[in-house]
């Protein structure tokens, strides 16, 4: 009789060495309830047979993720914005597209991105994506630049940061005020406190100025002052690292900190004519802050004009400045001023950092544009470069 058949685990029965025996087992009497123990049984089984298998495709999953990269299929759908910060890496565009949902792992991005050459050319800037792409749907949305939100501006080099607000507010609307602002702590941009070191003993003034590097930006949606400035602070610290500017200048400019060299770099690209003449430029800048010249001052009216720009007043030509404007003695960035000005006066390009880091072999103390192209002639002496500036005449450029 199956009602004399109990399907229920019985309580284990001792072998002959102790060991558990687990099994059916008749009974000879009628039991009470056979029926019900009969499917409560069979339902504890197929919850733990349920939990058994759910476990075992769970670890199967996980195991089969080792190989086989998780990845959406298809062109996804929907509409996502995503952010490429400058100088990121494959593993960092990858971690942004995770974030927001527009690829399932970070592999199947960065495999994607590997087994296409053109990858390379994928630029920092908003994107508009879908969600839940595949790596190479993702891949070939990034490269096509239709998909790339262009807000861009270009910042020359050799702007002063007052400049660069102004031209920062006309394209993003911000206030200047708002810019000014964001810019009175530079460390909260992101400038390492290290960068304010100085060598030759002078206190030190931190300024972000020097610190906005000269590039094509793409202004992200809804950006702020704040994180406009820290785009361009970011993006001076990355070319900054890559040229090893910092380690080079306290290994061979004997002494001079990486603060004073962007100084110099400054002066560089707003008195060199041409970029041939940045490094030499940056030569004589040192050799008169530092070397043989008589009053170890610059004498250079760019750094006049920079504390003219910096007061609200309009910059001058050399000739248009007036006794008592170039040598102000309450002007911080007075060109008699004994060695290097307090702070940078505008924001230099690469070649005029490569240039301050390192200079050219040479004496020089003088130098004057002979051209009309830019480039200069230099001199050790005061009569060389009175020779040099008769050819200047000449050529009718002084």
């Amino acid at each position: 009789m199956i009602d004399d058949l109990d399907l229920g685990f019985d309580e284990p029965e001792r072998g002959e060495k102790g060991r558990h025996r687990r099994g059916f087992r008749k009974r000879n009497g009628k039991s009470g309830g056979g029926r019900g123990k009969t499917f409560l049984a069979l339902l504890m089984a197929l919850v733990l047979l349920g939990a058994i298998g759910g476990g075992a495709f769970y670890g199967f999953d996980r195991i089969q993720n080792y190989f086989v990269t998780p990845d959406y299929d298809g062109a996804g759908a929907g509409e996502v914005t995503v952010e490429i910060k400058q100088g990121a890496l494959l593993a960092d565009m990858a971690d942004a597209l995770v974030a927001a949902d527009v690829v399932k792992s970070q592999k199947a991005f960065i495999e994607a991105a590997e087994a296409d050459s053109r990858s390379k050319n994928i630029q920092p800037g908003t994107y508009k994506l879908r969600k839940q792409m595949s790596g190479a749907s993702a891949v070939t949305a990034m490269l096509d630049l239709k998909n790339k939100i262009v807000n861009g501006l270009t910042i020359p080099e050799g702007r002063t940061s007052f400049n660069i607000y102004k031209l920062l507010s006309e394209k993003t609307k911000i206030p200047v005020k708002d810019f000014q602002t964001a810019a009175k702590d530079p460390e909260a941009l992101g400038v390492p406190d290290w960068w304010f070191t100085r060598g030759d003993g002078k206190k030190v003034v931190k300024s972000v100025e020097g610190f906005l590097y000269p590039d094509t930006y793409e202004i992200p949606p809804k950006a702020t002052a704040e994180s406009i400035l820290k785009l361009m602070v970011d993006n001076f610290l990355a070319v900054t690292e890559e040229m090893k500017f910092a380690d080079r200048v306290q290994k061979e400019r004997g002494g001079i900190s990486p603060y004073e060299a962007l100084i110099v770099a400054s002066l560089a690209q707003a008195e060199a004519g041409n970029k041939d003449d940045l490094g030499k430029v940056a030569r004589v800048a040192y050799n008169r802050a530092y070397g043989e010249f008589p009053c170890n001052c610059l004498e250079m009216d760019v750094t006049v004009n920079y504390y003219l720009e910096s007061i609200g007043k309009p910059t001058k030509s050399s000739k248009q400045m007036t006794a008592a404007e170039l040598d102000d003695q309450k002007n911080p960035y007075n060109r008699k001023l004994r060695g290097l000005i307090p702070t940078p006066i505008n924001n230099p390009g690469k070649e005029a950092l490569a240039g301050a880091m390192a200079p050219p072999t040479g004496k020089w103390l003088y130098f004057v544009a002979i051209d009309k192209q830019g480039h200069s002639e230099f001199a050790e002496t005061y009569e060389q470069h009175q020779r040099n500036e008769a050819k200047a005449r000449e050529a009718g450029i002084i």
